[in-house]
């Protein structure tokens, strides 16, 4: 009964949750979509009070949450968050013999596909200019001040070049993107994705340098650094593997990865650099 309830409370909440996005959605085939799920959630709700006899209230905090995840990271992220707390449902509703639970296990079934036809979301679709802008930040700056640690002693001047390298290059791949998607003519807004492009550069370049000016010891800015490059990966490998229904792992394997081969490179190369050149500040 315990479970029963708290299927019944996830169900009127979830109802909730769908109702306000269609409301907020100004794409009318998402809108409409959102709306029908609404109604399933409602008629589920319906169903198991069926069963429990009790009325129960929905989650305030979980309904709060979910429309502020929609507004930041859009909506196919926060709905396939979302959908992927109702596996413990699926389960419930599986082991009941009544027919009432074969029409809640169809239609949680169903929500999964039509869930894929919805997903017609800007910041998914601008997707491909944030990993340029965030894979190209990460690779370059991460070799960069990889480099720099051991070619410079100095935290300061790492930061201070690394920068100043970050922000030319940020502004230089946005207007790259910028060209790319105006050649390409792809539906996209060739603007938009160049914009996406160069705030995911830049932000990703912020995050690198502050150990180098927040930290005195260079060699332990270097592994806060790297510490903050897996951090970041794996943030974004989740937000997209989430959004797009993909594995977590090989994505995040293949980012980490290749920027960490880099920054070993690149650390390899500093050496060689104060070593046989003697550069050391």
């Amino acid at each position: 009964m315990d479970l029963m309830l708290a299927a019944q409370k996830n169900e009127i909440t979830e109802h909730r949750i769908y109702s306000k996005l269609a409301k907020k959605s100004k794409d009318k085939y998402n809108s409409k979509t959102l709306s029908k799920l609404s109604l399933d959630e409602l008629k589920h709700y319906n169903i198991l009070k069926k069963h429990t006899k009790q009325d129960v209230n929905p989650k305030r905090f979980k309904i709060w949450l979910y429309l502020i995840f929609a507004r930041i990271f859009g909506l196919a992220f926060t709905i396939r968050l979302m959908e992927q707390g109702e596996e413990y449902a699926q389960k419930l509703y599986s082991a009941q013999k009544e027919k009432d639970f074969e029409i809640l296990l169809k239609d949680e079934h169903k929500h999964e596909a039509a869930l894929i036809s919805i997903l017609k979301d800007q910041k998914i679709e601008y997707a491909g200019s944030i990993v340029l802008g965030l894979n190209d930040a990460l690779v370059e700056l991460t070799g960069a001040l990889a480099g720099l640690s051991l070619a410079l002693a100095n935290g300061q001047i790492i930061a201070m070049v690394g920068g100043i390298t970050g922000i030319a290059a940020a502004m230089s791949m946005a207007a790259s993107a910028y060209l790319s998607s105006k050649e390409e003519k792809n539906g996209k807004d060739a603007y938009k994705g160049a914009m996406y492009t160069g705030i995911a550069y830049i932000i990703t370049v912020i995050l690198l340098i502050l150990p180098f000016i927040l930290i005195n010891n260079v060699l332990i800015s270097m592994t806060v650094m790297l510490c903050t490059t897996i951090a970041i990966i794996a943030i974004y490998t989740f937000y997209i593997s989430t959004a797009k229904n993909i594995k977590f792992l090989p994505k995040f394997l293949e980012m980490a990865i290749i920027s960490l081969t880099v920054a070993a490179i690149s650390f390899l190369i500093g050496w060689l650099v104060k070593t046989y050149l003697g550069v050391d500040m």
